[in-house]
């Protein structure tokens, strides 16, 4: 996808919308999380380890801080809810003895260039236990010392002083992702989050004073009590504070799912018709104000380096969601993180106390894992490709892959001669081109070639497109 189609205002056709605004997978990985089935012993991560280092990526490194002082209702992320501080600095000793672990088969010389810390909500955690996990990571990481890489944490912005984020500055830190939500008090109070207007704007005011390097900022659209005019109002404050990039998520109202959601009645939330009509006037107010829409619902600034990987092809989706350095190995800590090295995927259990016990006793966390097939990759490149660059290129699958695209895909190619009747996709012998209307559909045009649809499940349940 071109700069100019990223900044193009988007076609919206409702009809056209409703009938392929499906559920789908959001694609952070492929295979889907779901398929995390497998087990892997001492020896195969050993085994794996070195046969990332022979091949010298550099690393992308992510840790997850469950905690949080309060419970957001709308939450699906996995976290553990209390108070008391003192639960911090035995879990903060778990992970550094994981990487303790697991350094011991990495090339120490192999740069990190992308670091991040994620929840919950890390900054939980005191200024001390900061200094303490982030010493550890550079004891057993080549962490980059000239500001160059892409270190990142998520912050609750009612919930963080300018002091704390001067401290995380320097301890190398240069990316700040805050999760904003909604600015409408009835909104706040409906899902137990509150930050205010003045919280945010004095908070990205110290940001922009510290030299942080790029400010992301979250909402999420389907709310109880949102409509139009109120989450334009919110948009409108965001684009005022101008982050440099921003994601619009579809709220998946799944309180069979999360025990957190049967906090929010189901009588306030809007309508499908109200829920489409903001996002669609919350795209328009982005593109308006000169975001590109990478997709999905991600947006940045051109001069965003998400903008950049996006003109020079490097744009990835991980289980961060849009991100740049596809070329990494990312290896991650803390109870349920997952880590991507070239054909594995394998995920710590999501248990606390058995996440303790496995890293005291020496033993690496890991609870289940995904050994990619051929196939597999070969569908993990296609969906990238589509989902990132909005088009294939039959020829260079040919030659990466050494098959024949339009024989191998015959099925998916056939069925997607509705989307292509429908404007959606251009299709000719040459590739695959995802046009302008077909822009906000993407994960569907994705589904088509995701294998373990074909086999459904009714234990998966998956959030709608829109």
């Amino acid at each position: 996808m071109s700069l100019s189609l990223a900044s193009s205002p988007l076609v919206w056709d409702t009809d056209l919308l409703k009938r392929y605004d499906l559920a789908g997978p959001r694609y952070t990985s492929y295979p889907t999380a779901p398929q995390f089935k497998g087990s892997l012993t001492s020896d195969d991560i050993k085994r794996l380890l070195q046969q990332s280092n022979a091949a010298a990526r550099p690393l992308s490194l992510y840790t997850h801080i469950p905690f949080c002082d309060t419970l957001c209702y709308y939450c699906g992320c996995h976290k553990t809810v209390t108070r008391l501080k003192s639960r911090a600095l035995p879990y903060i000793q778990g992970v550094i003895r994981e990487m303790e672990i697991q350094s011991r088969y990495i090339d120490r010389s192999r740069p990190v260039k992308q670091l991040h810390w994620g929840g919950g909500t890390p900054t939980y955690i005191s200024t001390e236990e900061m200094t303490l996990l982030m010493q550890a990571t550079r004891q057993y990481f080549q962490l980059l010392d000239n500001d160059e890489g892409e270190y990142g944490i998520e912050i609750h912005p009612g919930q963080v002083s300018a002091s704390t984020m001067q401290h995380l500055r320097n301890l190398g830190f240069n990316r700040v992702s805050m999760g904003i939500q909604d600015f409408d008090l009835k909104v706040q109070q409906a899902v137990n989050r509150f930050n205010s207007l003045q919280d945010v704007t004095r908070l990205v005011a110290d940001l922009r004073r510290q030299q942080f390097q790029s400010i992301a900022m979250d909402l999420i659209y389907g709310l109880p009590f949102q409509n139009t005019r109120s989450f334009s109002e919110t948009l409108h404050r965001v684009i005022e504070l101008s982050p440099d990039r921003l994601s619009l998520f579809n709220y998946a109202h799944l309180p069979d799912k999360f025990k957190s959601q049967r906090m929010i009645r189901q009588a306030d939330l809007p309508s499908s018709q109200e829920k489409l009509a903001i996002f669609h006037r919350s795209t328009e107010l982005l593109q308006e104000a000169g975001y590109l829409y990478l997709g999905m619902d991600h947006f940045a600034k051109p001069g965003d380096s998400l903008g950049k990987a996006l003109e020079d092809r490097s744009l990835q989706r991980n289980f961060q969601g849009y991100s740049t350095h596809g070329e990494c190995d990312l290896l991650a800590f803390g109870v349920s993180s997952i880590s991507a090295l070239h054909d594995v995927y394998f995920q710590n259990t999501k248990d606390l106390a058995a996440y303790q016990q496995h890293v005291n006793e020496g033993h690496l966390p890991i609870e289940k894992s995904c050994q990619l097939t051929d196939d597999d990759q070969l569908r993990r490149y296609v969906i990238n490709q589509i989902i990132c660059h909005g088009e294939l290129d039959f020829a260079a699958i040919d030659q990466r892959f050494d098959i024949n695209t339009m024989l191998y895909f015959t099925n998916e190619l056939f069925a997607l001669t509705p989307m292509v009747d429908d404007g959606l996709i251009t299709l000719s012998s040459r590739g695959l081109q995802v046009n302008n209307s077909g822009r906000l559909l993407v994960r569907r045009i994705c589904m088509v070639f995701d294998r373990y649809l074909q086999q459904p499940s009714t234990e998966i349940r998956y959030s709608k497109i829109i």
